[in-house]
């Protein structure tokens, strides 16, 4: 049983702006990514979902990171059923969509070759990461609007067919897959019946756009916890900066309680990988720095 923690980036904004967790003469890509990998053995590479990764970059990450060194790799996010705008998209995709009228693309407006071109371009920025055995899962977070209906369920099935060579995580973000003991069960099994590593999530409670946690591991490589605090007076902000969502510091009497859990889950699965999406300033760090030392306990 291998247990990783990380965070959901390594260069967000207000990270880099806070000075806290970089030394000076980390000022460099390169040099802040070998820093962050001293310190974690894991790391979420967020930048995926807002624009497709290249393989250039993702073998540039390869090279800075220590032998054993795992990132999970967060999709696309048209595939996940996100809006996308069309400036995120590349630029050949975009001039053949010259005459779309809208800003925003969904999968579903998306004509089936570009589509299959972006699913191609996307495995292949992979790789350099799968050769040396440094790709962990594949995470497919889908939005609020993706519920547990026919559509919902064709979504997840779609992305689990082309992703059927790596191992992919998904989390859900609409109550309807875990309103109560039946749906829990019914979304647990298609995830097994899927090959899909089911995500434990640690978030707020009594506000949209979320899920409880549910403490079950359905993939015997890999049990998951995501954690985005606790804040919900701010989980539902809008603003500049994402991170500004998630901010939260959670204490040692939490932590603690979440070490044991995860240790407990963990028993069912050959890795397990906390990712602490707490990105305001360097939140993250302090809370995986801490959670890591709460692991010892166990």
């Amino acid at each position: 049983m291998r247990l990783l923690t990380g965070t959901a980036s390594w260069t967000d904004p207000t990270l880099l702006a806070c000075g806290r967790f970089y030394p000076a003469h980390a000022h460099t890509p390169e040099a802040r990514l070998r820093h962050y990998a001293s310190r974690f053995g894991l790391a979420e590479a967020d930048a995926g979902f807002y624009a497709l990764p290249t393989a250039q970059t993702t073998h540039l990450w390869a090279q800075r990171t220590p032998d054993g060194f795992v990132f999970n790799v967060k999709a696309y996010r048209l595939f996940t059923g996100h809006q996308t705008p069309l400036s995120a998209l590349p630029a050949d995709v975009r001039r053949e969509l010259a005459g779309w009228q809208a800003p925003v693309i969904y999968a579903d407006g998306m004509p089936g070759d570009l589509g299959d071109e972006l699913w191609r371009r996307f495995l292949l920025a992979l790789e350099p990461l799968r050769l040396p055995g440094k790709l962990g899962a594949v995470h497919f977070q889908f939005p609020p609007w993706v519920r547990r209906d026919a559509r919902g369920l064709a979504r997840v099935a779609e992305c689990a067919r082309r992703m059927e060579d790596f191992l992919v995580s998904v989390e859900f973000r609409h109550a309807s897959w875990f309103d109560g003991p039946r749906a829990t069960r019914d979304t647990l099994a298609m995830e097994r019946e899927l090959g899909l590593a089911h995500t434990v999530v640690d978030a707020p409670q009594g506000v949209d756009n979320t899920v409880p946690a549910v403490w079950a591991c359905t993939h015997p490589d890999l049990t998951l916890l995501r954690l985005h605090g606790r804040n919900a007076g701010r989980w539902g902000a809008r603003g500049a900066a994402s991170s500004g969502r998630f901010q939260y510091e959670y204490s040692q009497e939490e932590l603690a309680e979440l070490a044991q859990r995860f240790v407990r889950l963990a028993r069912e699965s050959a890795q397990a990988h906390a990712v602490f999406n707490t990105n305001f300033e360097d939140q993250g760090m302090r809370n995986a720095a801490a959670f890591q030392s709460a692991l010892r306990a166990y």
